[in-house]
């Protein structure tokens, strides 16, 4: 990994050199725009929209827009007189429970190395910050602009994490939550017990990304020229629940049977889904007769002949055997006669 940035932590009057680096990375596979025809990258020119000249990244500036056709520019100058793009520190504000920072605040993920001698310290407030079961509400100021962050411990390093500020997350506005909307008993406590039958612990690798995996066979298949095969649809998404009740409780049955278990309350009350396969089995059952009636109109198969055929032949090869028998009875008695020893005086 490459360090990104360089400062310190303040943690009162101590003072930790740290590296940063990255904590995490995209895996999305990325495209470049090509001609179609030959293969050629797609170049696009930085062209000014006034006098249509090219413009090379020295002559480029930063414009504020502050409407009605006006432009505030800002040059490089004007960055350098901020007091945040010279400054490198991590001050720590307070620490708090974890539980109180809402997870929606955080934004990307940094990891903190000790740098030079900083190793003592840095594994001091390491494990008092274990010790604490908080985290650190710090500013730093990364990428030109000051960000709150908080520090943690993971897997025996400390992780900042910065965070949006509380004007930067959008309030809801949807037109249900002005609704009277009212939700059963039975229908909270089904779907607690869905909630339930679907239970477990949180393990990410058990979790992979289907769509990246088979773009990347799409491409291994264009590079090796083989003929790429197209993968297995998924099962289509059930239709909207008409019975809210019933797809909830058809939904616990599943997920109960998926792990081998038994379906909630055995063989209870009928419930609107059972009542719709009982219904299916009479459905059957009435089909069932005249599947039948059909089958014995149908013409005779040849199976019976052959049965009836085998039945003559066996007597036949019974007389025959018998007969062969009885030849070889007086031919068997003549030999025995002339093998047996004769009596002496």
């Amino acid at each position: 990994m490459r360090a990104i940035w360089k400062g310190a932590v303040s943690f009162g009057l101590v003072s930790i050199g740290v590296k940063v680096y990255s904590a995490t990375e995209e895996k999305d596979i990325r495209f470049h725009q090509v001609h179609r025809e030959d293969g050629g990258r797609i170049r696009y020119k930085r062209t000014c929209s006034v006098c249509g000249e090219e413009v090379t990244y020295d002559d480029i500036a930063k414009g504020y827009d502050i409407g009605g056709g006006e432009m505030v520019i800002l040059t490089d100058e004007d960055f350098a007189e901020l007091p945040l793009t010279t400054s490198h520190a991590i001050d720590v504000l307070e620490f708090v429970p974890a539980e109180q920072v809402d997870p929606i605040l955080y934004n990307k993920a940094y990891f903190l190395e000790p740098e030079g001698s900083a190793t003592k310290p840095y594994v001091l407030l390491r494990d008092a910050l274990a010790d604490s079961e908080r985290v650190a509400i710090v500013k730093v100021a990364l990428r030109q602009r000051e960000q709150l962050a908080t520090l943690r411990v993971r897997e025996g390093v400390l992780l900042l994490n910065t965070m949006l500020w509380p004007d930067e997350v959008r309030q809801p506005d949807f037109g249900f939550l002005d609704e009277d909307l009212k939700v059963r008993p039975p229908e909270l406590a089904m779907a607690s017990s869905l909630i339930d039958s679907m239970a477990g612990e949180f393990e990410p690798d058990a979790f992979t990304d289907d769509y990246r995996a088979a773009l990347q066979e799409v491409i291994d298949a264009k590079v090796e020229g083989r003929e790429v095969v197209q993968p297995e649809e998924e099962e289509a998404a059930p239709a909207a629940a008409v019975d809210l009740m019933a797809a909830l409780k058809a939904s616990v049955d599943r997920a109960r049977a998926a792990r081998g278990e038994a379906p909630e309350g055995g063989a209870g009350e009928p419930t609107p889904i059972s009542a719709a396969r009982s219904a299916q089995k009479a459905a059957r059952a009435t089909k069932a007769p005249a599947k039948k009636a059909a089958e014995k109109k149908a013409p005779a198969k040849k199976a019976p002949a052959k049965k009836a055929a085998e039945k003559k032949a066996e007597p036949a090869k019974k007389t025959a055997a018998k007969k062969t028998a009885a030849k070889k009875a007086p031919a068997k008695k003549a030999a025995e006669k002339k093998a047996a020893p004769r009596k002496t005086a």
